[in-house]
């Protein structure tokens, strides 16, 4: 009996890792070029799927200070999202250590099968093709959780006004000579 649960547990060990389950995927990550944060958390039925919404953008407005839009989708309608909170991820499935479905390029308005697939602790593998025949890969990076698109304009500086000098009191005049 002693013998049979050691030789179990290397049996278990011996499992393929293509196998485990999918490693949690949920956070803020930023992308591999450094243009966005997407935070990504649990959804769909019982929260075993992921989906993924923009929080930050490098250059998150306009030359005019406009808000960017999503003005590459296909869909007219669309095209007035703001790119901030735009979902690029929906529903994406858990398969095996990974999770998989499509992407949305905001850049150029177009879905690509994806998977997400953590590397690490701080890295994420995104993997995406477009009709399975143009594909490519970049690693995400996982930072702290952003709460709202940092500022892409600078804040003007407050305005100090200085405390109001004490009025100088007027020359003491001299008394009138007398007569």
């Amino acid at each position: 009996m002693r013998v049979a649960l050691p030789a179990a547990l290397i049996l278990a060990s011996l499992v393929p890792a293509s196998a485990a389950p999918a490693q949690d995927p949920t956070g803020t990550w930023l992308t591999g070029d450094g243009r966005a944060k997407v935070r990504i958390d649990r959804c769909g039925p019982g929260a075993a799927n992921i989906c993924g919404k923009v929080v930050w953008a490098k250059t998150a407005t306009n030359e005019d200070g406009s808000p960017r839009t999503d003005i590459k989708n296909p869909d007219p309608k669309k095209r007035a999202r703001p790119l901030l909170g735009l979902t690029l991820l929906d529903n994406l499935k858990p398969e095996e250590a990974k999770f998989s479905g499509e992407i949305y390029n905001a850049d150029e308005g177009k879905m690509y099968q994806v998977s997400l697939e953590r590397e690490s602790g701080s890295e994420l593998s995104v993997s995406g093709c477009l009709l399975r025949v143009l594909c490519g890969s970049q690693t995400w990076t996982r930072v702290p959780d952003v709460n709202q698109q940092a500022s892409a304009q600078p804040e003007p500086a407050p305005v100090v006004k200085a405390a109001p000098k004490p009025a100088k009191a007027a020359p003491a005049k001299a008394p009138a000579p007398a007569e």
